[in-house]
């Protein structure tokens, strides 16, 4: 099992915590992810930081698919890769319906059915077997559409093939991890209980049977696992509960809620709906509040070293079970990662 290390959002400042990467890297972490939203670009920073570091590999998590056309992703991908020595890593996600339309302006209808067709093109851009055509319900190359020239022609990149760069979603829906299993190399859901792969393991299997010769032996499940080191419980819990709490309660619209739903599969119904009402409300420290200590402990890591170290053989005995093939902590502390790497390495 691989370990990657999960970097932070930057608010009103770009803030990269390069020496705790450079830290990471020391220590045997394979992967370090950058997220994107709607301030930092995730490219820009991935580009910073490979070009300071010499082993680690830099994935993004994610470069939103609405925002970017697949031939520019493929061109970002192909280059990032060649300068940094085969480290990059595309992570791709669909974002949500707020961000997506309130943000790029552009539509999100059918996630699934774009994520599948916008990795088809980078795939034939990447294999550079011929000038790229294309003809999908969303992206068309050459383009046909009712405003087109008809001056377009398919064309063949000038950067050498390279089939080598691996391809990531974020997903967590029986759809989205379907489609995953079928087109990608790899996955990474936003938190994961790791004794309740029964959520995973059939959406998988339906995108591996139409992709022939893909198992959980040649495909990367990778849950991020938030990480706390210390002696106070209720204080470790408390980052990973201001987290949860953003995303059950806000990450979404009353019937949009994708991290909503995930939560009451994994068993906290009731917790979810109240969450979800006080964020909505604008009750947003009492919905913090209200993130389960249980449904903490479930997901992530927190508290003391030993603790720590007695939680994390359910992670470990998933990874003896091929269930996990990387583990993707966000953790802020060098200790904690020092901790990880002793533990998982």
């Amino acid at each position: 099992m691989k370990i990657g290390l999960n970097l932070p959002y930057s608010t009103k400042i770009v803030d990269v915590p390069l020496d705790l990467i450079r830290h990471a890297e020391a220590l045997g972490f394979d992967s370090a992810w950058i997220p994107e939203v709607y301030g930092a670009d995730g490219v820009s920073i991935s580009a910073w930081i490979l070009a300071q570091t010499e082993k680690i590999r830099m994935g993004t998590a994610i470069m939103q698919i609405p925002a970017r056309t697949p031939a520019c992703t493929a061109m970002t991908a192909m280059s990032l890769s060649q300068l940094s020595g085969g480290r990059f890593i595309l992570g791709l996600g669909a974002s949500g319906p707020q961000v997506i339309e309130g943000w790029h302006g552009v539509g999100y209808r059918k996630p699934i059915t774009r994520t599948k067709e916008y990795i088809g093109v980078i795939r034939k851009i990447m294999a550079r077997e011929a000038p790229v055509e294309f003809d999908g319900e969303f992206y068309q190359l050459p383009y046909q559409g009712p405003d087109s020239s008809g001056l377009g022609k398919p064309l063949k990149s000038l950067l050498k093939k390279d089939e080598s760069i691996p391809i990531y979603t974020a997903s967590f829906t029986p759809a989205g991890l379907a489609a995953a299993a079928e087109v990608a190399d790899g996955v990474f859901p936003i938190w994961y209980n790791p004794e309740r792969f029964d959520l995973f393991e059939p959406h998988l299997q339906k995108g591996f049977d139409k992709a022939p010769g893909k198992s959980l032996e040649n495909f990367d499940f990778a849950p991020s696992v938030g990480v706390v080191l210390g002696d106070d419980l209720d204080f470790c819990r408390a980052p990973i509960k201001q987290f949860m709490g953003l995303y059950i309660g806000g990450m979404g619209a009353r019937n949009k809620n994708f991290y909503n739903d995930y939560t009451v599969k994994l068993g906290f119904e009731a917790e979810a709906k109240e969450i979800q009402d006080l964020y909505l409300a604008g009750h947003h420290r009492e919905a913090i509040a209200a993130v389960p200590d249980q449904l903490v402990d479930e997901v992530a890591l927190v508290g003391p070293a030993d603790r720590i170290r007695d939680h994390a053989q359910k992670w470990q005995q998933a990874a003896k079970e091929t269930q996990i093939g990387s583990l993707l902590f966000s953790a802020r502390q060098p200790d904690a990662i020092e901790l990880l790497a002793d533990i998982f390495l």
